[in-house]
This record gives C-alpha cells, sequence and structure tokens, in this order.
C-alpha cells in the first residue's frame, strides 16, 4: 500500500471511526441529559434522568461513519492545502479543514443525530416510528432536518476547537522536546473542547430546538440567528446556554476520548505500517 495514501486515507478512516464510536457510546447518558435540558419542554418533562440510553442505537450506527468521514476529510485538506497552498499559516489550514470535515462528515451525521434526539427527549417512543413518521410526514429530505444548522453550530465550534486542540499539542511537544503521546493529545483535546462548547452553546440550544420541533413547527422556518434572537427575547439569555453544564462536561470528556481515541489508534497504526515496511 502506497505510504502517502495510507497516512492520508487508511488511518484516519480506521482512527476516525474508533473516535466516534468510543467517545458517543462511553458519553451517551450525558449526551440525553443535554438535550432534555434544551427541550422546548424542559428536562423532567422530555424524560428527566429516565431511559437514558434512549436513542444509543442511531448513534453507534451513525458514529463510525461520522467520524471516519470527518477526519479523512481533515487531514486529506490539511494535506492539499500543505502542496498547493505552502504559505498558509497552521491555524487557517487547521479551520479550514476542520470546516470541509464538517460539511462532509454532518451528512452522514444529521439522519443519526435527528432520531437519537427524537428518541432522547420522547424516551417512550422507538426508532422504527420515528423513523417511520418522519419519511411519513416529511420524506427523505426529513431525516436531513438541522443540517445547515448543524453545520453552522459545528463550524464555529472545530474553528475554535481543532486549532486549539493543535496548537497545545504544539506547545507541549515545544517544552518536552518531542511528539506528544496520545494521552496528551486527549488532555489538550478536553480543554479545547470544553472552550469551543462555552462559546457555541447558543447555537447548540438552536440547533435542538429545530431538530424536535414539529414539521410545522416555527423553528423548522427559522434561520439559526434568528432563532437565538427569538428564545432570547421570549425565554431570556440564560435558555440560550440551557444545558451548558452537562454540554462542558461531556464536551470535555469527549474532546479527552474522541481525540485521545483518534491519536492513539493513528500513533498505533502508522508504528504498526513502520514495522511493516522499515
Amino acid at each position: 500500500m502506497d505510504e502517502s495514501f495510507f497516512a492520508t486515507f487508511t488511518v484516519p478512516l480506521i482512527a476516525g471511526a474508533a473516535a466516534g464510536t468510543t467517545s458517543d457510546a462511553v458519553l451517551f447518558p450525558m449526551d440525553t441529559i443535554k438535550t432534555r435540558f434544551q427541550s422546548s419542554k424542559g428536562f423532567l418533562r422530555a424524560g428527566g434522568f429516565h431511559r437514558m440510553y434512549a436513542g444509543i442505537l442511531p448513534t453507534v450506527l451513525g458514529s463510525a461513519p461520522s467520524g471516519a468521514t470527518f477526519f479523512c476529510t481533515y487531514e486529506l485538506t490539511k494535506t492539499l492545502i500543505g502542496q498547493f497552498l505552502p504559505n498558509v499559516h497552521a491555524p487557517f489550514m487547521h479551520m479550514l479543514g476542520a470546516t470541509a470535515g464538517e460539511i462532509v462528515s454532518d451528512i452522514a451525521r444529521v439522519p443519526f443525530e435527528l432520531v437519537k434526539q427524537r428518541l432522547q427527549a420522547n424516551c417512550h417512543l422507538k426508532a422504527s416510528f420515528v423513523v417511520r413518521n418522519i419519511l411519513a410526514t416529511e420524506g427523505l429530505r426529513g431525516l436531513f432536518r438541522g443540517y445547515f444548522s448543524t453545520v453552522t453550530r459545528d463550524i464555529p465550534f472545530s474553528f475554535i476547537q481543532y486549532p486549539l486542540w493543535e496548537h497545545l499539542k504544539s506547545l507541549w511537544a515545544a517544552r518536552q522536546g518531542g511528539p506528544t503521546e496520545p494521552w496528551q493529545g486527549a488532555v489538550c483535546g478536553s480543554v479545547a473542547g470544553c472552550t469551543a462548547a462555552v462559546i457555541t452553546t447558543p447555537l447548540d440550544v438552536a440547533k435542538t430546538r429545530i431538530m424536535l420541533a414539529d414539521a410545522k413547527g416555527v423553528e423548522v422556518t427559522s434561520s439559526l440567528p434568528q432563532l437565538i434572537v427569538t428564545i432570547g427575547r421570549n425565554e431570556g439569555i440564560t435558555s440560550l446556554f440551557s444545558g451548558i453544564v452537562p454540554r462542558m462536561i461531556w464536551i470535555g470528556i469527549g474532546g479527552f476520548t474522541f481525540l485521545g481515541t483518534y491519536d492513539f489508534v493513528k500513533h498505533h497504526l502508522l508504528a504498526f505500517e513502520i514495522s511493516r515496511y522499515p
């Protein structure tokens, strides 16, 4: 196998799939709490602490393709920018790579995310019923409701998280005089994730409202900025930060797990390839 192809495509494909599945499965209960806090019904009416794993199946099914497509696109974009635009500074390279990664991976993520959040906020429903209901009332297009709001949320988040993650790893590597270990990358990922989580919570609240709304709800026809203004005006600024504590904990641990797993699997895959072809 060509070494550059292995490093640019195969490694991020496998490592990204492992990272996505691991972090989403481990942290699912915290995600459920966050979603129920952000629901317009309120935490208790949306399910409270009952059936914390409602929606785990679509999450697990969507995690691997989402993580794999993100990191394949992220690494490929960075490689292409490095080849054709060598003067681009590293933070901008990471921002562009993360943007491309989110746009592509959200195509795989959104249908599963939509079903998952419906189940989290309506824990008595079954996944098959939710899917059939969406297809019957909105058609196939309904499974992608919230795609643009998800991208609108994820791009600013990634603009903060990934350049910060890469920068923190660079600082740590320079301080110790050698490449960071996977656990160090995981710590950097946690710090970067928490920082991005705080700043982008209003976007996440609005995205959740869009995904949970009825097909004819006003949220569906509102843009993300319009919905943020509406929520702030009608419910108060604090509503825009609903679920911020579980979101910070979830993404902080998630950043540690997701990016740590990615670095761990990537490190061992590259080491294995080098051992095969010294």
